[in-house]
Order: structure tokens, then C-alpha cells, then sequence
């Protein structure tokens, strides 16, 4: 081996190291800040939610002005959002004073074996079980330092996430125009456009997943405040909202709305606590293999096999992100694929062939000169009699 190649040898190897090691700093940049890029990818979608709102706003009713259509968009969404909460907690604050309040008459009646609570502790002895264990009950209460503050640690953090994720999300909106139109300026014109196309469809993609999703949990939420009902659950309206609201979180949102759902059902009757755990097998069997595929393959533009498909990898793969982004990016795929598959078979030939063989253009029999570009050829090369016909019909 020359020392030209041995050199070369030497430079390809050191290239390939420094991929290496290039990768792997960058999974392990992504992990230590995998809670921040959780963030930035919900405020993107929250971003690509509203964008069009803001751009209708900006040409309807904002005078033109980008920051007033935006701040505009994000004032309603903050009220909206500030509504459904204030629905949510301010009942949830009564009846927790009520509680409260009533509070020492629950007691005296779980004892005594009365109300639904007594006749669930007087039905499967927790009275006798829990003074059985006291001393077990006083140890793990004493261990109870440390996970509040791990609470309150995380109730923090997750505040923090939201304020963090409505900040990004308002300024990638009110400075979407300026990256994108800098972005596509370093493309030729042709290319930027394609690139403007493609960014659009998978836009429209994340706006259809979002707007399939909460359609998923208003059915969720009212499929159970039906059931709630007819069961006779006391507070069937504020527990159908949370049940919806949590519904709209993937992997584990409908499952945390049914325990609370059931546990609250179980309070009122033994047979409505029954009832409300088979509809919520049930329809979480419907919402997983039915719903989520059938309104995300309108919304999204997905094949419903795909969208399933799609589901248990991410979530095998990434756990709750994974669920959060497997629907968007299978579309986002989907569109990038069509796009690359048009534009190739698109695409003119590298060299020019003729006839089925395909045989390159220079290699073939010259043609006659009174044979047009295209005629079918002979195996010899010379023009097709029928061809010859229509050319002297034409002529005369």
C-alpha cells in the first residue's frame, strides 16, 4: 500500500471516529435536556395550532399587523383556557369545603356503618384491617417528607413548563414569517416553493391531529357524563369535564379519568362503580382501535392501519412523547415520501433512451429523415408501414 493510500485510509477513519463520537454527543445532549425539547416540541404544535387564527386575524381585523393579530389570538386562548379552569376548580373548591365541612360526620358514620363509605368499610372490614395495621400506617406516614417535597418539586416544574411552552409558542408565531422567509431564501426560487408546499401540508397535518384530538375528548367527555348520569353519580358534569380534559393527555389520560370517574362511582353504589368501569373498558377499546384511527385518518390524512401502526411503536419507542407525536410525524412522513416519489418519477431521464428495451438514443438505428421523432421503429429501424400510410394520407 502506497503512502497515498495509506493516508487516504487514515482520513476516511478518522472521519468515521468523529461521526461517532459527534452522535454520540449529540444523543446525550438530547437527553440531558430531553424536559426543554419536550417543551419546545408542545409550544410548536401549539404554535402551528394557532398560526392560522393569527394569519386570518392579521388580514380580517389587526390592521395588518402581525404583533397585534397575534397578541389578539393568544389573549382568547388564555381566556378560554382561564374559562374552562375556572369551571373546573371553582365547583371543585365548593364541594372540597363541603367535604371539609362535613368532614367529622363521615367519620362517625364510616364507624357506625352508615352511608355508602360505611357500608364499603362495613362490607370488606377496613375498619378491623386498618386498626390491624396502625403502626404500619403511622411508619408510612413518617416516610411522607420526601415525596411532597418530590410533589411539590414536580407541581413547580410543571408551572414553570407551562408559562415556558406559552412563551415560545407566542413568539414562534409572531416571528414565523421572518424565520420562515430567511429559511427559503437560501434556496433558488423553484426549490424554496416546493419547500413552502411541503411545510404547508405538514402544518395543515398538526392542525388536523390537534383538531382530531379534542373532537376524541368531547365524545370521551359526554359519553361519560351520559353514563354518570343515568347511574345517579352526584357531580356527573364536573367529573365528565375532567375526564374529557385528561383525555386530551396520550397513553394515560383516559385511563387516569377512569379510576377517578370509577372511584367516585363507587362511592354512590356498588352497581354503578361496576357499570362505569365496563364503559370505560369498553370505550377505551373503542377509542384505541376505532375512533383514534377512523377520525385521525380524516383529520390527519392518514391510513387508519398506519395511524395504529404508528400509536404502539411511538409509544414503545418514546413512552408519552411518543404518543404525543406519533400521529403528526407518520403524516409528516407520509407527505415528505409523496412529495420526494412525485418529484422523482417527475424528473426527465439522465440519458434519453426509445423503444421498450430503452436503449439509449445514441446507440440506436438512425432514423429516416422522413420518420418524425416518435414513430414505432421495426427491429431494423425502419418506419412501421402503418405509420407510413397515415404520413402519405396526411401529405395528400
Amino acid at each position: 500500500m502506497s503512502s497515498q493510500d495509506t493516508r487516504v485510509v487514515a482520513r476516511r477513519t478518522m472521519v468515521v471516529i468523529g461521526l461517532v463520537l459527534a452522535t454520540l454527543l449529540v444523543l446525550l445532549l438530547i437527553r440531558a435536556t430531553s424536559q426543554v425539547l419536550t417543551w419546545i416540541v408542545i409550544a410548536v404544535f401549539f404554535a402551528v395550532a394557532l398560526n392560522p387564527a393569527v394569519t386570518w386575524v392579521q388580514r380580517r381585523g389587526a390592521f395588518g399587523k402581525r404583533w397585534l393579530a397575534t397578541l389578539l389570538v393568544f389573549l382568547v386562548a388564555l381566556i378560554l383556557i382561564g374559562g374552562l379552569v375556572t369551571l373546573f376548580v371553582i365547583p371543585l373548591v365548593r364541594e372540597g369545603s363541603q367535604v371539609v365541612g362535613d368532614f367529622p360526620k363521615i367519620v362517625n358514620d364510616a364507624r357506625s356503618g352508615r352511608g355508602p363509605v360505611g357500608g364499603l368499610i362495613e362490607r370488606f372490614n377496613l375498619l378491623e384491617y386498618a386498626q390491624n395495621n396502625a403502626d404500619r400506617f403511622r411508619e408510612y406516614a413518617g416516610r411522607l417528607g420526601a415525596p411532597t417535597i418530590a410533589v411539590l418539586r414536580g407541581a413547580a416544574t410543571s408551572i414553570a413548563g407551562i408559562v415556558t411552552i406559552f412563551v415560545l409558542a407566542y413568539l414562534m408565531v409572531l416571528e414565523a414569517p421572518k424565520v420562515i422567509d430567511g429559511f427559503l431564501a437560501l434556496f433558488d426560487d423553484r426549490r424554496a416553493e416546493r419547500i413552502r408546499r411541503v411545510g404547508h401540508d405538514c402544518a395543515k397535518t398538526i392542525t388536523g391531529y390537534i383538531t382530531g384530538n379534542l373532537l376524541i375528548s368531547i365524545i370521551c367527555g359526554s359519553l361519560a357524563y351520559g353514563v354518570l348520569a343515568i347511574m345517579g353519580v352526584p357531580y356527573a358534569g364536573l367529573i365528565a369535564l375532567f375526564v374529557g380534559l385528561v383525555d386530551l393527555i396520550p397513553l394515560v389520560g383516559a385511563t387516569l379519568g377512569a379510576v377517578i370517574a370509577t372511584l367516585a362511582a363507587f362511592v354512590e353504589s356498588t352497581t354503578a362503580g361496576i357499570v362505569v368501569i365496563i364503559f370505560f373498558v369498553l370505550y377505551q377499546q373503542l377509542e384505541n382501535h376505532l375512533l383514534q384511527p377512523l377520525i385521525f385518518a380524516r383529520t390527519v390524512k392518514v391510513n387508519p392501519l398506519t395511524v395504529l401502526i404508528a400509536i404502539l411503536v411511538a409509544v414503545e419507542l418514546a413512552g408519552i412523547l411518543g404518543a404525543l407525536l406519533a400521529i403528526p410525524v407518520a403524516g409528516i412522513i407520509q407527505i415528505i415520501a409523496r412529495d420526494i416519489w412525485d418529484t422523482r418519477r417527475g424528473r426527465l431521464k439522465t440519458e434519453p433512451t426509445v423503444g421498450e428495451d430503452e436503449t439509449p438514443v445514441d446507440s440506436a438505428s438512425p432514423r429516416p429523415q422522413n420518420q418524425p421523432v416518435g414513430a414505432p421503429v421495426n427491429g431494423d429501424g425502419s418506419a412501421i408501414a402503418l405509420h407510413d400510410r397515415e404520413q402519405r394520407t396526411q401529405q395528400s
